[in-house]
């Protein structure tokens, strides 16, 4: 069953958060998705065999194996967990190009003064944001995810953090009245 393995390559700084204090973060991994996680330390790479029928388990595991390369607690990348959850993963270098000074100015414009600006997308939106490496990464339900994306994309597009603001405000907005109307009673 070699469709039930998957390859993938984490920052080697981040292997200590990945396995956990006596291997408790692989653990809980392995035991919540019946998956074997085999990590080589030298270079990086996590081999991830499926334990069990799930065919989903290993790329679920392969998602939460990524969000912690990418800076994620292991407690925010296990929400991966859930079938509500999604990870996004946005390279800014196709925004912003090679250049390092335009990338470290788009970081900066993401997380804003103090991290101003990162913790109101991630409480307008209820989703979590980790900016690492060349990467902002984000991880919550399916709409929180597009909608931190939209703000996110603006921001390093260039975009003024007063638009930015009010397009969240809007969204958020949008959002509350269409799960609202979910729940409405309909009278026949």
């Amino acid at each position: 069953m070699e469709t039930n393995i998957e390859y993938i390559k984490i920052p080697k700084e981040r292997l200590g958060i990945l396995i956990g204090r006596k291997g408790s973060v692989k653990k809980k991994i392995e035991e919540l998705l019946s998956v074997k996680l085999y990590i080589d330390s030298k270079e990086g790479i996590i081999r991830i065999k499926n334990l069990s029928d799930d065919v989903l388990a290993v790329w679920k595991a392969r998602d939460i194996v990524r969000a912690i390369g990418r800076g994620f607690s292991p407690e925010k990348a296990l929400k991966l967990v859930s079938d509500d959850y999604i990870l996004n993963i946005i390279d800014l270098t196709e925004i912003v190009g090679d250049s390092r000074k335009a990338l470290i100015r788009q970081k900066g414009r993401i997380i804003g003064e103090g991290g101003r600006t990162r913790r109101f997308i991630e409480e307008m939106t209820g989703a979590d944001l980790s900016i690492y490496g060349k990467t902002v990464s984000i991880i919550g339900t399916f709409d929180e995810v597009q909608v931190a994306r939209e703000a996110v994309l603006m921001l390093a597009n260039g975009k003024p953090h007063g638009a930015v603001y009010r397009m969240l405000q809007r969204k958020v907005r949008e959002l509350k009245e269409k799960r609202l109307s979910l729940w409405k009673p309909r009278y026949f």
